[in-house]
């Protein structure tokens, strides 16, 4: 396969998806996501087998990578939804930090723009005494910050798995075609018969 087939496309996208679930994992790290955190770790394993069966030519890796696509998918879906508040569910929760922590997004702090108010407690001394009132001046909501990250990684995986088909399709029909023993030719040359030769030789020594 050349590098302008499907099989380098998706060593491309592959590496393009390490590169995403990266930046969203440290951003999620920042804001202790930690439900986003385990899915990110997920996805990168899955996303490096997909791309080590993709450059071995390992179709049953590069399924598995296919399928992790589509539950992949509906995380973000998820997602999106959360954010969103659709159906019932709340931004403000604590879903997404196992209700751990009651931190939210990174970006709701430091989304472009984005000006932190803090004012002091009364009563309270020390290093922590300052407590968190509001931002203000937000150019882009966190919600929508994060909405655009779920956005483009749906769009990745869907032309991931629409190219990881076809790699495997290309992957099985070679395999299919090629004979191991013989190469393509079902009858080698190697299979004539010698046994006429042989007399002949004999013939021609008596």
């Amino acid at each position: 396969m050349g590098c302008c087939t499907g099989r380098c496309t998706l060593i491309f996208l592959c590496a393009l998806q390490l590169l995403a679930a990266l930046e969203r994992q440290v951003f999620d790290f920042l804001g202790y996501q930690w439900a986003p955190i385990l899915a990110n770790f997920l996805h990168i394993i899955i996303v490096i087998l997909g791309l080590f069966g993709t450059i071995q030519y390992r179709p049953r890796y590069i399924v598995v990578y296919a399928i992790w696509t589509a539950v992949w998918v509906t995380w973000n879906i998820f997602i999106i939804c959360f954010y969103l508040e659709v159906g019932g569910l709340s931004k403000d929760s604590e879903l997404l930090t196992f209700n751990i922590s009651r931190h939210q997004s990174w970006w709701s702090e430091n989304g472009p723009g984005c000006v932190r108010k803090e004012a002091s407690v009364p009563g309270i001394k020390g290093l922590d005494s300052h407590s968190y009132i509001s931002v203000i001046g937000c150019a882009l909501e966190y919600r929508y910050i994060e909405v655009m990250h779920s956005s483009f990684q749906i769009l990745l995986a869907l032309v991931g798995f629409v190219y990881a088909c076809y790699v495997v399709s290309v992957f099985t029909e070679e395999e299919d075609s090629f004979d191991f023993i013989g190469g393509f030719d079902p009858f080698p040359l190697y299979h004539v018969n010698e046994k006429p030769t042989n007399l002949l030789f004999k013939q021609t020594y008596l």
